[in-house]
């Protein structure tokens, strides 16, 4: 009802009849708005970029988009709530273009109307129906209520896959599409019904959480381009927990408040054929000496890329936990690797450690995370956005979307235009969801934080972060009554090493 009262009201702006905008004071400043949307670039099927003051104590807020192309909406109330239908019709209409946004805002019975601001519509869609990602809140040992969700990004629509309620004690996670495609679907289920799930051309399967010769579970999932094989790697994770503050190893003199570290005993990569049932494995991505991790195939599906560290005794050198990125060969045809690994990317000679290698599916990019050690980004204050151009081997920080806060875990788009990724930006202790263009020079536009309809409401009620993200290209369809018995039920499909 609410919704129905703001859009007559909008419309009635316009024919005169709402609050007038009088003789407003003009404020040489821009407006200050949640989330911060000034200057970004979005694309065309966005949902409406509604936002709210910052100050909490005006009265009124009336708020005209006008399209450089055509167009105009105005709204007008406690906060901006565009139209879904109207606010669709004026991006598509500037698609290419701009959208220019004139804020007034009524407090002690005065208007006051600030600088105008714009957003770029980009000539590019993001070709998705939506994100999948996992919300979780913010513990370590104690899993309170979770689950793997999905948004339809036209909406603001939010629509559980499968949620830690239906199977007491579950914990959901590393969960991916094939190429955003739900048709292939994989998550990994830990707990007393742990398990990793393929669902196929809507079969689902539940293989055993572990298998003996691999000596540990199925996660980190990266489905081959074919569709044919998904990579894995297998980790014995560890969690321990800082109690002081320590020196910090990036901001000298500085004093470090992290909680939580997590550390591998060990962990090695594999690749998993689903038809067979097969683990396929080779001496070189299974070492003692080496911790590999986080493997992913590169978009002709002939290159394996994965992190590498050495292996350190833990926890007492937890710090000394650094991953640089390597690469080996692999044949779609027969299964098989190739006989060398090169490293394509020396953190450990930086100082630094990579986690999270991401490739751009036309095969330009790869995007990675950088910190001071380990892998597990969003615990690290310090972790930040890289790309790796990999036509000429160059890399390059991306400031452009970095903060000071735990910018982490990221997915690109198909077409390889739009990534999403997690930060921490907004608070500095819940990870949000953002996103950005590239444009054709490997640059990204300013992030935006994913929309909500009433963003200041929503954050400030939510105690969930959000992570792993991923693109998906439509509404993943899965039945999570029944899926919930089979995890209960412990049936589970073996799989054999070749």
């Amino acid at each position: 009802m609410r919704r129905y009262i703001l859009g007559v009201l909008g419309v009635l702006g316009i024919l005169g009849c709402t609050s007038q905008v009088e003789n407003p004071t003009k404020i040489d400043a821009l407006p200050g708005i949640y989330p911060d949307y000034v200057g970004v670039t979005i694309p065309v099927e966005i949902a409406p970029l509604n936002f709210n003051s910052i100050d909490e104590t005006i009265d009124l807020m009336d708020v005209v988009v006008k399209g450089s192309k055509g167009g105009e909406l105005h709204v007008q109330g406690d906060y901006a709530d565009f139209a879904i239908d109207e606010w669709h019709s004026l991006t598509q209409q500037n698609k290419g273009g701009q959208l220019t946004f004139t804020v007034c805002m009524k407090k002690d019975g005065q208007w006051q109307q600030y600088q105008d601001f714009t957003v770029t519509v980009s000539p590019y869609s993001m070709e998705e129906w939506g994100l999948t990602y996992r919300r979780i809140a913010p513990g370590y040992e104690v899993f309170s209520k979770m689950g793997l969700y999905q948004r339809d990004l036209s909406s603001f629509d939010e629509y559980a896959i499968i949620e830690n309620t239906q199977v007491p004690g579950m914990c959901v996670n590393c969960h991916t599409a094939h190429q955003t495609d739900p048709a292939k679907f994989v998550f990994h289920v830990r707990g007393d019904h742990g398990a990793t799930m393929f669902q196929i051309g809507g079969k689902r399967e539940w293989l055993k959480a572990s298998n003996d010769q691999l000596g540990g579970s199925m996660v980190y999932p990266y489905w081959h381009p074919s569709g044919k094989y998904c990579a894995f790697s297998t980790n014995q994770t560890r969690q321990g927990f800082h109690i002081t503050e320590y020196p910090s190893p990036h901001r000298p003199g500085a004093q470090e408040g992290a909680r939580i570290e997590v550390f591998d005993l060990s962990s090695d990569v594999f690749v998993y054929n689903p038809t067979t049932h097969e683990v396929l494995t080779d001496t070189l991505l299974s070492t003692k000496e080496w911790s590999e991790n986080s493997p992913v195939f590169s978009p002709d599906g002939k290159t394996l890329y994965y992190m590498t560290c050495k292996q350190q005794e833990y926890p007492s050198h937890y710090q000394d936990e650094k991953y640089n990125l390597c690469k080996i060969s692999f044949d779609p045809a027969t299964g098989t690797f190739g006989e060398r690994v090169d490293t394509i990317f020396n953190a450990v000679a930086m100082g630094k450690s990579l986690t999270w290698p991401r490739p751009s599916y036309d095969g330009q990019y790869l995007l990675f995370t950088l910190m001071d050690y380990g892998y597990f980004s969003i615990w690290h204050e310090e972790s930040q956005q890289w790309l790796l151009d990999l036509q000429t081997g160059e890399a390059r920080e991306l400031s452009e979307i970095n903060s000071p806060k735990a910018d982490s875990y990221h997915n690109w788009t198909t077409n390889s235009r739009w990534i999403v990724f997690t930060s921490r930006r907004d608070d500095g202790y819940y990870s949000r969801l953002y996103l950005a263009a590239i444009d054709d020079k490997g640059h990204f536009s300013k992030p935006f934080m994913l929309p909500q309809r009433n963003p200041k409401e929503y954050y400030e009620e939510s105690i969930f972060s959000f992570n792993t993200p991923d693109f998906t290209k439509a509404k993943v369809d899965f039945d999570a009554y029944h899926a919930g018995l089979e995890i209960s039920s412990d049936e589970r499909i073996a799989t054999k090493v070749k």
